[in-house]
């Protein structure tokens, strides 16, 4: 899936050592990774950003955070150099912190083109991609579908199921979302 900018960041505390070191580095508390998330996403936000998305890799070596940032003013797009200034705050926030005590990466990425078709341009774009519709029954009740996407008109969205077309009515659509090809 396309992804905007992004920069990665090494944090520069020493790694640990031997297998106990190892064992504590995969050992991270549900408690000390809401408390990154939340130091990460109030850093974001003094520099004019919101976190879309945040990841913790903790069985990597290093232990990998991956955050997703967009601005907070809709009209303007993420730079390399925001990623950059960011990630220095960010990191600067995670060392200055006492929550992590262990080596770590962090990437700051914008948001990219992002997995949800909105925009008529994303259906253009992305045809013949695989997706997962979300939508409405005729008994209204939700249901999901995968396939590739065919196209979509003012009255409804065609994918291709294994050389099958159907068609969906966009009133009936709730979202539709690229995805990789085994779903």
């Amino acid at each position: 899936m396309p992804d905007g900018t992004s920069l990665s960041r090494g944090g520069s505390k020493l790694k640990p050592l031997g297998l106990t070191a190892r064992i504590r580095h995969c050992l991270l508390s549900n408690q000390t990774v809401s408390e990154l998330k939340v130091l990460t996403a109030k850093s974001a936000n003094n520099y004019g950003f919101d976190v879309i998305d945040f990841k913790m890799f903790n069985h990597l070596n290093p232990l990998s955070i991956q955050v997703n940032i967009r601005h907070k003013n809709p009209d303007k797009k993420v730079t390399i150099d925001d990623c950059s200034i960011l990630s220095r705050y960010i990191d600067e926030a995670i060392q200055s912190s006492s929550i992590l005590g262990q080596p770590f990466n962090l990437e700051i990425s914008s948001e990219g083109i992002g997995e949800f078709l909105t925009e008529a341009k994303d259906f253009q774009i992305f045809k013949g991609f695989p997706i997962e519709v979300t939508y409405q029954d005729l008994k209204k009740i939700e249901q999901q579908t995968y396939g590739l996407l065919l196209k979509r008109t003012d009255n409804e969205l065609q994918i291709n199921q294994k050389g099958k077309i159907q068609r969906i009515p966009v009133e009936d659509v709730m979202q539709v979302r690229l995805t990789t090809p085994s779903g």
